[in-house]
């Protein structure tokens, strides 16, 4: 090695000792709604309609692992992914962490059945991470709710099966842990008319038989749940299939209801038809009060495998909510922006 050769080497050196380098090539620093998003291998990540777990200094965001042919509005379940991140803009792949089935045609994860919008919670009480979904038959008839569990949050999670809580439909669905550890599970029922909120066990495994009806004969799904200063909050789409529509936020004093609808929460072009995308989940960002996520699918109904992430901050003006489209944005668009107060 020449001395050229080495003072070039000394200086990338030094570059990356005092962090003037990035952690990775192509590293991110901005998130780019309706774009390719490659994880830090370079691969587009594929997580569809999924959900975010923050726990002990760790994002993971787990989805729909979509690949194959997209044939009459679905594709072969592969299974659950899970990427994780620092940062919630350069996420790792960790791998399948819930697998399809492929040598048992009536197991609930074959790949000739239905697995969307899984969600992952952590049990503090027994240490255990637990994963709902949404399974189905092909037909979209079995309408239940499936449930999977894991000792790490990278997997891999051993499912339990599927069942309809409280003996109603399970679709779309989320699952929201409140402060004081108690778990809910959101999921289209009744064919779509009607949104249930159910409590779950105490291990977060089963529902309890404490539920509640919203929005009947309104047809609203995709449900994304977050809370902030004491209420709670509901983003919702209505039932157009793959096709975007308008977006609704509602908010209520007590998880369990009432629900008042208070408008479309998206702001700029496109916002009557949320971007032409679809809620899936709400991320507050960790140790900022007022730092929150809303996560939609901007799906490609001919080839969902390359469906697209949007991702938008939500605003707070004294008590109002918005969701501005964004071209290119990063956490300081919170501090930037004078309404986002009380």
């Amino acid at each position: 090695m020449n001395a050229k050769s080495i003072i070039c080497f000394l200086a990338v050196m030094f570059a990356i000792f005092c962090g003037i380098m990035p952690a990775q090539a192509g590293a991110n620093d901005f998130i780019t709604p309706g774009k390719v998003w490659n994880d830090t291998d370079g691969n587009p990540i594929n997580a569809h309609g999924g959900g975010i777990l923050y726990h002990n200094g760790t994002y993971y965001w787990y989805g729909e692992y979509k690949k194959g042919e997209t044939q009459d509005g679905r594709i072969d379940i592969t299974g659950v992914s899970c990427y994780s991140s620092q940062d919630m803009m350069n996420w790792k792949y960790e791998g399948i962490v819930l697998p399809a089935v492929k040598d048992d045609v009536n197991h609930d994860l074959h790949p000739s059945k239905v697995l969307e919008r899984p969600k992952v919670i952590y049990n503090s009480r027994t240490g255990k991470f637990v994963m709902w979904a949404h399974v189905e038959s092909a037909d979209y008839s079995k309408a239940c709710a499936g449930v999977a569990v894991s000792d790490s949050p990278t997997g891999r999670f051993t499912y339990l099966g599927s069942f309809r809580p409280n003996d109603a439909m399970s679709r779309d669905q989320t699952v929201f842990v409140d402060d004081d550890g108690r778990a809910y599970q959101f999921a289209s029922s009744e064919n779509n008319a009607t949104m249930y909120i159910t409590e779950l066990t105490d291990d977060y495994l089963r529902s309890t038989n404490r539920y509640t009806r919203n929005f009947i004969d309104k047809y609203r799904e995709a449900p994304a749940v977050f809370k902030h200063n004491g209420k709670y909050y509901l983003i919702t789409s209505g039932c157009t299939g793959w096709d975007p529509n308008q977006a609704e936020i509602a908010v209520a004093d007590s998880i369990m209801g009432p629900w008042h609808t208070i408008g479309n929460p998206c702001t700029g072009p496109d916002a009557d038809k949320t971007f032409y995308a679809q809620s899936t989940y709400v991320q507050q960002v960790a140790g900022k009060r007022d730092c929150y996520i809303a996560m939609f699918d901007r799906w490609n109904k001919n080839d969902l495998e390359n469906s697209r992430y949007v991702w938008l901050p939500i605003l707070f003006d004294n008590g109002k909510i918005s969701i501005p489209w964004q071209e290119k944005w990063n956490f300081d668009c919170y501090t930037k922006n004078s309404g986002n107060r009380n």
